[in-house]
């Protein structure tokens, strides 16, 4: 028996990464899967690999339409809404903040803050009427500390743990939960994708970080994409049916602090005690 059996989900950017993983996971799990992304062919073929609980949808998640429009899908096709995991993202813009162009960071924070918010809004009525529900969304460790990630990008995942809390406030209420989950080093393509490589080229280099960010934090292994798709796997189940409005950080300890081997006291014993007591 599966943790999510009976349940629909839209995941967006479900084709590669983190989606993909998650996706493969859900339908696992007993879910039936509304795969949204903008690579069709990509997608066609995953959910065919999947299967019957499985159908692909092309959205831009910038645009409203296409967001609907994949959530429509799920109730017509599956009807009912389970999980909504707001998960497509891109790198964003980069460069110096005097540098950043306007069409760069609409374009990030299009995709990034707006695809959560519009994924928020059309799956809130669903949900509403049915009294039950969860909205998950991959925010960043970049969103809580500074230096992980692009400006922009960051701003954009501060945004998204901010909207998770208040949106969690006022949805609560009818049942349904919101939650997001901040990744520290994974392993993704989105890295590749930032610099302008093809999604194939971007999952070549996916792979190469797996050892690039072995020593990035206390747990020393990259994260994978199959990390942060148990993380939505917990979120989406019944299993956090009393978490609300919380930002999951899933990193391995890299938001801890300097690591402990690279601290003043790493390499110190204890001084001992001693007394002048009589």
């Amino acid at each position: 028996m599966g943790k999510l059996d009976g349940k629909v989900a839209v995941i967006t950017g479900g084709v590669s990464g983190i989606g993909k993983a998650t996706a493969r996971l859900f339908i696992e799990q007993g879910a039936r899967v509304v795969i949204a992304d903008i690579e069709d062919d990509r997608g066609k073929s995953l959910a065919e690999e999947l299967g019957a609980n499985a159908i692909y949808l092309h959205a831009d998640v910038s645009q409203e339409p296409d967001v609907k429009a994949a959530i429509d899908l799920a109730s017509e096709k599956f009807g009912r809404l389970d999980c909504m995991f707001n998960n497509a993202g891109i790198g964003g813009v980069l460069g110096l903040i005097e540098e950043t162009p306007v069409e760069g960071f609409d374009m990030t924070i299009g995709v990034h803050l707006r695809g959560v918010f519009l994924g928020m809004k059309h799956a809130a009525p669903v949900m509403k009427r049915q009294g039950c529900g969860s909205i998950i969304s991959t925010a960043s460790v970049a969103g809580l500390r500074t230096g992980f990630a692009p400006h922009t990008y960051s701003a954009a995942k501060a945004a998204i743990i901010h909207l998770t809390r208040s949106v969690a406030m006022e949805l609560g209420e009818s049942g349904v939960r919101v939650n997001c989950i901040c990744p520290g080093g994974i392993a993704t393509p989105i890295f590749g994708r930032t610099f302008g490589l093809s999604l194939e080229s971007a999952e070549e280099m996916a792979e190469t970080l797996k050892t690039a960010f072995t020593n990035l934090q206390p747990i020393k292994r990259a994260g994978l994409p199959e990390d942060i798709a148990q993380a939505a796997l917990w979120l989406a189940s019944d299993d956090s049916s009393f978490v609300n409005g919380h930002a999951l950080v899933v990193d391995g300890g890299i938001t801890g602090g300097r690591l402990w081997a690279d601290s003043l006291f790493s390499g110190r014993q204890p001084e001992s005690a001693t007394s002048s007591d009589t």
